[in-house]
């Protein structure tokens, strides 16, 4: 069984040192199926270009080669390596995630239910201490410790669209702005 702790261990000084903040270390999938998932960011702009993503690859792998070589395999196995930016939607797994989003749309996945739910989605209403507040749809406002939180991410809004832009748009062929995106109104809907 892989140590995502011991594993994370080894992966945030790579990534700091290249000036990055790590954001999540996943492993999911079986077999020789599986992919251990890393995702950071840059501090002031929260994304990372698909050189940043290459840089920290490489340095990864360096380090987990060497540490295979010596007998200590951090991640026994065959797996895929996946270096990437945490995205638009992206998951919510340090306080201060919470704290850099708030106002914004979020489900929360529970280990103990609040207020009889185990899900809750709404608006991120404040971070006090370990304590997040969510203006959940169905039952109002449900504070929870950040340690009762399984799983969180941003949900696709317009106004999540409208607060993250790209840092680079190289390559784009034609940028479009709309001033409503009509199939994420659709869903929102849906999802009331």
């Amino acid at each position: 069984m892989t140590d995502l702790a011991a594993v994370s261990a080894l992966v945030e000084p790579e990534a700091n040192a290249l000036g990055f903040d790590l954001v999540r270390v996943h492993l999911f999938g079986a077999g020789d199926e599986r992919t251990l998932q890393i995702m950071a960011e840059r501090p002031d702009t929260g994304q990372l270009n698909i050189d940043d993503c290459a840089s920290l690859s490489r340095r990864i792998s360096e380090v987990f080669d060497a540490l295979e070589e010596a007998g200590k395999d951090p991640v026994p196995g065959s797996y895929r390596l996946e270096v990437s930016s945490p995205g638009i939607d992206r998951p919510l797994t340090r306080l201060k995630d919470f704290g850099n989003w708030l106002g914004h749309e979020a489900r929360l996945v529970l280990h103990e239910p609040a207020q009889g739910r185990k899900q809750l989605t709404g608006d991120l209403l404040s971070l006090e201490g370990d304590q997040i507040t969510v203006q959940d749809k169905k039952t109002g406002a449900v504070t929870v410790p950040h340690s009762n939180v399984i799983s969180a991410k941003l949900m696709l809004t317009n106004k999540l669209i409208a607060a993250t832009r790209p840092l680079d748009t190289s390559g784009a062929d034609d940028i479009e702005e709309f001033d409503e995106t009509p199939e994420i109104d659709a869903l929102e809907e849906q999802e009331d």
